[in-house]
């Protein structure tokens, strides 16, 4: 049985453990963690390439020394040619193509997002170079890393939508067949792309040499992207959202993201939590607390420069104390609704004078778009396939506005000073198990690994999956599952450790009693992560 991990000079955790171990090669080379999280970031877009990589978006929340945390957004907009006119003439007046080139139409944020962290890192005191930051990925890029299952799988999965789309065979499928599990597997392109970035600078992907060549390729291959694009584009500073709870202030991203949504569900369950967890009132409590918070987020979460509300109004303690109010404690909200999808990889780094960051990295379906940059061997995303083509959707698609995200990092200042980074990868998901591993270990006192090893639950869809019932893993006690179906309820129950449920992550770092200065870690067995540490 996995156990939480204690370290006192840094910790990393991620859902690949080459990540988490290229972390902590830099906190041990004397780096901070936001140096750390670069390094991490940039090798697992090599190792997991099936769920992020430099052609995807991210986003940081960064906290020193317990303060609140700043927050980086590096979500690319819509191209300038992207609008529904464009479509149309492509002869798709409804919906835009989940994969191919017409659904690579937004900028990809990710790089732009390690270059912001690197300038904030600096003001930690971080002199470590960006060559010593993309070594570890780079490395794995040229001389190639052992495929995970979950690649594999997904391989398999998705080939027949992906085969044909331009670049992905050549690059997912050497020999004619998606690698097997353990085959060593290789990105010569990306290893010069890296090595491009490391002795041009991260802007190079933006408005240097990078830049022209991913431009040319993509308007080759049909998307409507161009370097004008490319070189409008910077990752923004923003002001994360925050939520008042018993034991702590959650922090969340503001739209586009879902955070909203994070920060709304915690904010809910903290009024009518429960005595005991893990029972039918606590996943009851919960679930309903998702419905009421996704049907905000669907009603009014698009990007800022098009919102009706200000977000943090739903997080006012008189608008969350109304929103409880309707929550009944013994029947189902009728469901289901609208479901986003999503893939990605969560990771956070805390470093021993309590700098810690919470990071999220995506490139939103299983391999993006498909289409893989020759000369680069970047895996655009495609995340603009968020967008609708109905002018009057929340999310309608215009050039230049930035898409809806899934992905959102989390943290949680506690008010006994200790410091939580945690996260999860998952479509809907996200917020659901963010909330079961927070609650489960703030308002429960459960141990971080036994709260992220506990058996989860997902309402609505994720990322593999199209149901948007009540999946529930079968560890629970059986009258839950009872109790909940007889509460209105859709229950599915699947296996024991279900990847669709996420790969969550967590650390804390203690500031006072006999664990002050001990960073605690945990990582998901649903995952091939680790939690790194010395």
């Amino acid at each position: 049985m996995l156990q939480s991990r204690h370290a006192t000079r840094g910790m990393v955790v991620a859902p690949h453990h080459l990540a988490a171990e290229a972390g902590l090669g830099v906190l041990r080379d004397g780096g901070n963690a936001v140096e750390a999280m670069i390094a991490a970031a940039s090798t697992i877009a090599v190792v997991y390439p099936h769920m992020n990589g430099l052609g995807g978006d991210n986003f940081w929340l960064i906290s020193r020394g317990g303060r609140p945390p700043i927050a980086i957004d590096a979500c690319g907009a819509s191209a300038g040619l992207a609008s529904a006119q464009f479509y149309a003439e492509q002869g798709l007046a409804t919906a835009i193509p989940s994969r191919g080139p017409l659904s690579a139409l937004t900028m990809a944020g990710a790089v732009s997002g390690w270059q912001a962290a690197l300038a904030a890192s600096q003001g930690l005191g971080g002199k470590l170079p960006l060559s010593r930051l993309l070594a570890d990925a780079t490395h794995y890029a040229r001389n190639g890393f052992p495929v995970t299952h979950t690649q594999a799988k997904n391989n398999i999965g998705k080939r027949a939508e992906l085969e044909h789309v331009p670049g992905f065979a050549a690059k997912f499928m050497p020999g004619g067949a998606p690698p097997a599990v353990g085959q060593v597997f290789c990105n010569g392109q990306l290893a010069r792309t890296l090595d491009q970035l490391a002795a041009a600078g991260l802007d190079d992907f933006y408005r240097g040499d990078l830049a022209r060549s991913m431009a040319a390729e993509l308007e080759r291959a049909g998307s409507p992207l161009r370097l004008a694009d490319f070189e409008r584009h910077k990752a923004l500073s923003v002001t994360p959202l925050a939520v008042a709870l018993t034991q702590a202030t959650a922090y969340g991203m503001p739209p586009p993201t879902q955070g909203l949504a994070s920060m709304m569900i915690l904010g809910l369950f903290d009024r009518i939590r429960p005595a005991e967890a893990e029972g039918f009132d606590y996943v009851h409590a919960l679930v309903e607390a998702t419905k009421r918070a996704f049907l905000v987020r669907d009603a009014e979460v698009t990007d800022p420069a098009y919102m009706r509300a200000d977000p943090q109004h739903y997080l006012k303690p008189e608008t969350l104390d109304a929103d409880a109010a309707l929550i009944d404690k013994a029947r189902a909200l009728p469901w289901p609704h609208t479901a986003k999808k999503g893939d990605t990889v969560w990771l956070g780094a805390i470093d021993k004078d309590g700098t810690a960051v919470s990071f999220i990295q995506s490139i939103y379906w299983e391999f993006g778009s498909g289409v893989v940059l020759p000369s680069t061997g970047i895996v655009w995303q495609n995340r603009g396939t968020s967008f609708a083509l109905s002018p009057g959707h929340t999310n309608a698609l215009t050039p230049l506005r930035r898409p809806f995200h899934t992905i959102q990092p989390a943290m949680a200042l506690f008010n006994d000073g200790r410091v939580m980074p945690y996260g999860t990868m998952g479509g809907e998901g996200q917020p659901q198990t963010q909330a079961a591993v927070y609650t489960r270990y703030a308002d429960y006192g459960q141990d971080l690994q036994a709260a992220i090893t506990a058996p989860r639950w997902l309402l609505g869809r994720t990322w593999g999956s199209d149901a948007t019932n009540l999946r529930i893993e079968n560890r629970f006690a059986p009258d839950v599952f009872a109790r909940l179906s007889a509460a209105g309820h859709d229950v599915e129950i699947v296996g024991p450790f279900e990847e669709t449920m996420g790969h969550a992550g967590a650390l804390v770092a203690h500031t006072q009693g006999d664990k002050a200065g001990v960073i605690e870690g945990a990582s998901d067995p649903r995952s091939d992560g680790a939690a790194a540490g010395f």
